[in-house]
Order: structure tokens, then C-alpha cells, then sequence
């Protein structure tokens, strides 16, 4: 049970993670603490530019910054420095680095007890401990970000491994759950439901990662259009080839669920709540994206746009893996 209840820690923090990193996203936030891992050389982060001592500072990194700005770096002074300071940016960024702990501490714990596991105990070993390779190959990638200046790409790459850890996380709570009569399904709509479900879980982790390209390319116009209302940013994005894809991959998100749900109460399951819920999320999902697209690129619907996909990757893995389990029969460990 232990194994169990540390994967749904692990899983709920991962997801906290994710939405509280969209936020430092959206509030252009993601060099608030310009160093990694103190915050403007301090464990605690100054509320004002007078408590920050310049000189514990790396000059030739905010140079570096610069440079890929196309800012002169001549221009990077102790003064300009200390005048980029935002005690917002800083704290919310701060908030960030301080929701990974959880996520680090029961990602460790998982790995370590992960040989109590009693039933798919190989597997549960091995997923455990490649939850730990992901989050600190994660953590070393968000130093990374933060040196690299929020470099394009290696912020997607980032979000890619998060959505890689839910569907992991949720095949262990399934591994390592108490031992139960797994439901009945036709073998026939089973197969088919499992097909159309991997059809649709593929994807939404592909719809995800567009539209993290998306908020880059919001952030790299926020920077471009400093000045201009958010209003006015949807026809600078909606003339972009991914912006066209992502659109057209919800209709696909919709599709899918809708049939799903259609055979679920084609073979009798309709009391199974997931496809349900599956499709009720794709509908608020679309409703938020038709507000970013035809109203103005809210930071609040960002925020919740980002959660509510996560929140979905892990119930549509977790839809697979009962699916999956209807045809299983509960296996002990050797």
C-alpha cells in the first residue's frame, strides 16, 4: 500500500507542478531568479533590489542572457541588473522551484520502497526508478532553462517528460493497488475501445506539447509587442502553421472521445465514468481555446487550459490501464 499512496503523491505533485509552471509561464516569470539553485544569490529571495548583493551575482551569465536577446552585453550593468529586478517574477518563480520538492522527495521514497511492491514487482521496481531518472533529468533541465535564457524547444522537452511522468505514475498506482476482480468487458468493444483510447492519448500528448509550442511563441510575441493588448495578439498567432495544427487536433480530441463514449454504451459498460469524464474535459478544453482564440489570450484560461490537460493525460492513462486490466488476471510477485 505504501508504493501505492507514494505514486498518487507523486502524481498529484507532478500535476500541481505542471499548472503552477504555466503560470510562471504566463507571467513571463521564468527568469525571476535569475540563478539556479539560489535565487539571486540568496536561499531566500529578496522582496526588494536593496537586499540583493551584486557582487554574489554571476556577471558574465546575465552577459551571456543578453547575448541571446540581442541585447549589447556592454550594456549589462550592476545598475541595469538590480533595475530588472521583479519581486513578483521572483517570488513566483521561487513558489515553483518550492512545489518540486514534494514531487522529489516522493519520487525518491517511491524508488527506494519499491521493492515492498507484492504484485508486479519487476515492473514496479523499474517504473519507480525511472520516475526518479525523469524528475531529476527534469530538475537538471530546469537549471538549464534558466541558464539558457528560456531557450525555445528545451522548454517543450521539459513538459514532454512531466506528461511522460503522469502515465507512468498512474501505470504504478494500477500495479501496485490492491488486488481486485478486475471488470468484465467483451473482448471484441474491449479491443476496440483500448484501440480508439491509445488513438486519443497519443494524441492529446502531441495536442500538449503544440500547445506548449504555442506559449513559447506567446512569450517570444509578448516580448516583440511589448505594449500591445493580449486582443490583439490572436491574429499574430493564428496565422502560424502550428497554431492551424493544434486547432484542428482538438477536433480530432473530440471526435475520438465522442466515439468512445459511443461504444462504451454500445457494449453495455455505460456505468464505467472515465469516458464520461474524458469527454466533458474535451468540451471545457475546447471552450477555453475558443476564448483564447476569438476573445484575447487570458493569462487565468492559459493557466487552466495547461492543468486541465494534464488532469486529462493521467484519467485517459488511467481509462487505458482498466482497459488493459479487464483482460488481465491479478499476477503475484515470484
Amino acid at each position: 500500500m505504501i508504493v501505492n499512496r507514494l505514486a498518487w503523491i507523486a502524481l498529484f505533485s507532478v500535476i500541481l507542478l505542471v499548472v503552477v509552471g504555466a503560470t510562471v509561464r504566463v507571467t513571463g516569470a521564468g527568469l525571476g531568479c535569475p540563478d539556479w539553485p539560489t535565487c539571486w544569490g540568496c536561499i531566500i529571495p529578496p522582496t526588494s533590489a536593496d537586499q540583493i548583493d551584486v557582487a554574489k551575482l554571476d556577471m558574465a551569465k546575465f552577459k551571456r542572457h543578453a547575448v541571446r536577446k540581442g541585447i549589447d552585453p556592454d550594456t549589462i550593468t550592476r545598475d541595469t541588473i538590480l533595475e530588472s529586478f521583479d519581486p513578483v517574477h521572483t517570488w513566483i518563480e521561487f513558489f515553483n522551484r518550492l512545489t518540486s520538492l514534494p514531487l522529489g522527495f516522493s519520487t525518491l521514497l517511491l524508488a527506494l520502497l519499491s521493492f515492498r511492491a507484492t504484485r508486479y514487482r519487476r515492473w514496479v521496481v523499474g517504473l519507480s526508478w525511472f520516475c526518479l531518472i525523469d524528475v531529476i533529468g527534469n530538475a537538471v533541465m530546469g537549471a538549464y532553462v534558466v541558464s539558457s535564457g528560456l531557450q525555445p524547444g528545451i522548454i517543450t522537452l521539459h513538459m514532454g517528460l512531466a506528461f511522460l511522468l503522469i502515465a507512468v505514475l498512474v501505470t504504478i498506482i494500477w500495479m501496485s493497488r490492491p488486488e481486485e476482480q478486475p471488470p468484465s468487458m467483451n473482448p471484441m468493444w474491449r479491443k476496440r475501445i483500448l484501440i480508439a483510447s491509445l488513438i486519443f492519448f497519443g494524441c492529446l500528448f502531441c495536442e500538449g506539447l503544440m500547445g506548449s509550442q504555442l506559449r513559447e511563441q506567446t512569450d517570444e510575441l509578448a516580448k516583440a509587442s511589448a505594449g500591445l493588448d493580449r486582443t490583439e495578439w490572436i491574429e499574430e498567432l493564428g496565422s502560424t502553421l502550428i497554431y492551424k495544427v493544434h486547432r484542428s487536433f482538438s477536433w480530432t480530441l473530440l471526435m475520438t472521445a465522442g466515439l468512445i463514449l459511443y461504444w462504451i454504451k454500445k457494449s453495455g459498460a455505460a456505468t464505467m465514468i472515465e469516458p464520461k469524464l474524458i469527454f466533458a474535459m474535451v468540451i471545457a478544453m475546447m471552450l477555453m481555446g475558443i476564448v483564447l482564440a476569438h476573445v484575447a489570450i487570458f493569462q487565468i484560461v492559459q493557466v487552466l487550459h495547461v492543468g486541465c490537460t494534464a488532469v486529462l493525460l493521467a484519467l485517459t492513462w488511467h481509462w487505458i490501464m482498466r482497459l488493459l486490466w479487464s483482460g488481465r488476471v491479478p499476477e503475484c510477485s515470484a
